[in-house]
């Protein structure tokens, strides 16, 4: 049987219904030649029954392994896969039509071996669902820091959407942290092999993120532990602007007291802060023509920026000590 161009690795964890709606969206796709590899990581609410409907209208696998962590699951999708270059998503995404389309032409045109694409909310999703997606790719958050056409240092591949060729995961050996930020860690070892790394815009996808504001700031703050045990593996990284968070939760912790030393320096701060929120409403407005996603983006910055700077400091106060 001929190898496919493509080989798509989904990690799942208790998720059958994420995943019957990604592998929807892969049935619509412009450019098919490509495999599917679902790898089902010690899930106790299993989908294997979801990829059976599939089994007839996509070249599809589908593996059991005990639960590890996305980062294993993923390297043990790339050891059954027989494309010439492997594609990362995450089950709670949804694949624009044009997808693989992008991916070819932008590979021709630029010779890349490894890749990453942007995310985007669905006019499907949820209004939460909408506010946290424009929150997690905002410049004015930690947007800023994730990568992107404008973004703090190099591109980095992020594991909702990513790819690489068959060779860069033989040189690499695929991710080494089981949780919390490997997709960044393979990155910057991509980078460090001198592997020639690029944004494709037109690669998007949708990306639903948690459900609720709860499951968000678990999330976030996960994120701000793992940028913490990146920069232990690869100290270099660690720039001012991931301090950026951390620096926000502690003028925060400190404007609660300012009152009781200086009310012209509690008004400054809340001025600033009340101004920064704005900004944020006011641009997710723009971007969303939604006033409730807009409303709802202030309390979903709030939560991933206490969130993430939490996470960061709890990991380095554990590391230091």
């Amino acid at each position: 049987m001929r190898s496919p161009q493509y080989s798509v690795i989904v990690p799942v964890f208790n998720r059958p219904q994420e995943i019957d709606e990604l592998l929807s969206s892969l049935l619509i796709q412009s450019f098919v030649d490509f495999e599917v590899i679902v790898v089902e990581d010690g899930s106790t609410i299993r989908c294997d029954d979801v990829v059976d409907k599939y089994r007839d209208k996509l070249q599809i696998q589908y593996f059991y392994k005990p639960n590890d962590g996305p980062g294993p699951s993923r390297n043990f999708g790339f050891q059954q896969a027989r494309g010439r270059f492997f594609v990362v998503f995450d089950s709670d995404c949804v694949i624009p039509a044009t997808y693989f389309e992008a991916v070819e032409k932008s590979i021709q045109d630029h010779q890349w071996d490894a890749w990453g694409g942007p995310d985007q909310a669905h006019e499907n999703f949820t209004v939460v669902q909408r506010a946290m997606g424009y929150t997690m790719s905002s410049f004015l958050t930690t947007g800023g820091i994730r990568g992107g056409k404008k973004h703090i240092g190099s591109f980095q591949p992020r594991s909702f959407n990513m790819g690489m060729s068959r060779y860069v995961f033989e040189q690499t050996q695929g991710f080494q942290f089981t949780h919390f930020a490997e997709d960044i860690e393979l990155s910057i070892r991509m980078k460090k092999a001198g592997f020639k790394i690029g944004l494709i815009p037109q690669a998007f996808v949708y990306h639903k993120r948690r459900t609720s504001f709860g499951q968000f700031f678990k999330q976030v703050f996960n994120f701000g532990r793992g940028r913490v045990l990146v920069g232990r593996q690869h100290p270099s990284t660690i720039k001012p602007a991931h301090w950026f968070p951390s620096v926000f939760l502690v003028g925060l912790v400190l404007l609660w007291v300012m009152p009781f030393f200086s009310l012209a320096l509690f008004c400054a701060g809340l001025g600033l802060v009340v101004f920064y929120l704005t900004l944020i409403g006011i641009f997710s407005f723009k971007e969303s023509r939604d006033l409730r996603v807009a409303i709802l983006s202030v309390p979903s910055a709030l939560l991933q920026l206490i969130g993430y700077g939490a996470g960061f400091l709890a990991e380095w106060f554990k590391i230091i000590h």
